[in-house]
């Protein structure tokens, strides 16, 4: 089983960063760290199940979970990316942050009607990400499977906001 006293000491705590009051979580230290980076994924998996027909992940930092995780199970990988970054006809989908407010797109063929997906991010917030890019997967008529993230943030209330939208099935590898 994956080490989770070592990711934790290599995730650190960036105050202030991107705007004053926001204490951003770097993962920077766990992705140069082997075995850190490995026993992230492997915990990631080990959190989530494996019986899904894609992998959904939210640019740029859930890529670096959602690409592997989706190798190990041996299923395809969707990128969910910032808008006019994907090549064809895409869903956008807008949505509120913490600390403003953005837009997630995916492509409209990305997913199947019926496929079971697997979303992937690094980290839970406020929630509002995770959920436009569930909304983005069920517009095609996926259905999110169950929602794994490396690291929570408790007192974001993002848990909460996951189940009001009808993700009912989510895991973090840390909580702080």
């Amino acid at each position: 089983m994956a080490s989770t006293d070592r990711i934790k000491r290599l995730i650190r705590n960036i105050p202030d960063f991107p705007k004053p009051g926001i204490q951003f979580k770097d993962i920077t230290p766990l992705l140069a760290s082997p075995g850190g980076f490995s026993d992230a994924i492997e915990a990631m998996l080990h959190a989530s199940p494996s019986d899904v027909d894609l992998v959904a992940a939210i640019e740029s930092r859930g890529f670096l979970f959602g690409a592997p995780m989706a190798m190990a199970l041996h299923v395809g990988f969707v990128p969910i990316r910032k808008p006019g970054k994907l090549p064809g006809p895409a869903f956008e989908q807008h949505f509120d942050l913490e600390y403003g407010s953005s837009t997630l797109a995916m492509h409209q063929d990305a997913v199947a009607p019926g496929q079971r997906v697997l979303l992937v991010d690094d980290l839970l917030a406020s929630g509002g990400t995770l959920l436009a890019a569930a909304q983005l997967i069920e517009r095609e008529g996926g259905e999110v499977a169950h929602t794994t993230v490396l690291l929570e943030l408790a007192d974001m209330d993002g848990r909460e906001v996951l189940a009001a939208g009808g993700l009912k099935s989510f895991s973090s590898v840390l909580t702080v």
